[in-house]
């Protein structure tokens, strides 16, 4: 009788875990970008800030799935409660914007 070590993953094997690391990176650089360049438009600065969770979220998912291990999808979980506290917040101050300022543009 022979003991092997053989590493079972529940990760599929269509997945190449750096294509997929490379896709997250590209998501949060983008929206890094999107905070970064955006001056006046406080929208746009919520819809980056929600991608660059999403990206983070997807990192945290598929190094849980590549690892067998459930902390990484907690922290998604976490993560994901944080992006929805934060989108109804900032879609409440821009309300609130809008309200004084009659637009949702920021003022150079």
């Amino acid at each position: 009788m022979t003991t092997t070590t053989e590493h079972y993953t529940s990760m599929p094997a269509i997945f190449n875990l750096n294509t997929v690391m490379d896709c997250t990176i590209i998501l949060t650089g983008i929206g890094m970008l999107g905070v970064l360049a955006n001056k006046r438009m406080l929208l746009l600065a919520v819809i980056s800030i929600e991608l660059m969770l999403f990206g983070l979220n997807l990192i945290f998912v598929i190094g849980s799935l590549y690892l067998d291990d459930i902390a990484g999808e907690v922290a998604a979980t976490f993560i994901l409660t944080l992006a929805g506290g934060e989108s109804a917040l900032a879609l409440a101050l821009i309300m609130a914007y809008y309200r004084t300022h009659f637009n949702i543009f920021i003022a150079d």
